[in-house]
């Protein structure tokens, strides 16, 4: 069965949804026939690269803040990552473009080490203050998955897989996507935002056993747990 995970490498709430859906796949009875598949959507497709500006300085802009309420925004999600394990730095974050990031996901994507470039990418982003729309960047991130140097250089250095990262985008508005985090399970479930594990879980026994019972897969059990709506959307 297929999660599809629409994502973008600057939402903190992303790399927080993917501890929370990591968490719920690891007690999930059936986790060896899901496949996870990441998908791109960009925030602000307008944002430029900015090495040295302030995310906060960033945020107050766009969104009108003061740079204090910034700054308290930024502590405020800091700790909620820290209560699933990760450590941000948003006074390092790198205000920068995620599209090359996105064709450097799609790419992984097609030698099988989409999650883990998501992965680096989203370290990189929040707890190491890498620059993720740097082109040596990211061909070194691509190294750290297995990825060869020189092929990602090339793809990045071209306009593979621009198309992909559109395709994505557009799939995000026909499945109901308006932001990220946003889940969809065998096309038919959909979680948006970072919820908690157990909604996961909800959402996986349900999904799984319409997809099961549509594909003639024999389970031994579906444990109960919390569901999804009929509109598909799981709270």
């Amino acid at each position: 069965m297929k999660v599809e995970i629409w994502s973008d490498v600057m939402c903190p709430f992303c790399y927080i949804g993917k501890r929370k859906f990591e968490k719920a796949l690891k007690d999930f009875e059936h986790k060896d026939l899901v496949e996870i598949e990441w998908k791109s959507f960009q925030l602000n497709p307008a944002m430029k690269t900015e090495p040295g500006r302030s995310i906060n300085d960033y945020l107050a802009e766009v969104k009108g803040w003061s740079p204090e309420y910034a700054a308290e925004v930024s502590d405020h999600v800091t700790g909620i990552a820290a209560e699933v394990g990760l450590e941000y730095h948003m006074d390092k974050a790198v205000v920068a473009s995620s599209f090359d990031a996105h064709r450097f996901v799609q790419y992984a994507k097609t030698m099988g080490k989409g999650d883990e470039a998501e992965e680096q990418l989203f370290k990189a982003y929040f707890t190491d203050g890498k620059n993720t729309g740097d082109l040596e960047t990211l061909v070194s991130l691509g190294a750290n998955v297995g990825l060869e140097s020189e092929a990602v250089r090339a793809v990045l250095e071209s306009d593979d897989f621009a198309e992909a990262v559109r395709m994505d985008a557009y799939e995000a508005h026909q499945v109901g996507a308006r932001g990220v985090p946003f889940f969809v399970l065998d096309r038919k479930f959909a979680v948006s935002g970072a919820q908690q594990p157990e909604t996961f879980v909800g959402a996986l026994h349900q999904a799984f056993g319409q997809w099961a019972e549509n594909n003639r897969v024999k389970i031994t059990s579906l444990a109960d747990g919390p569901g999804c709506s009929p509109d598909g959307v799981c709270d």
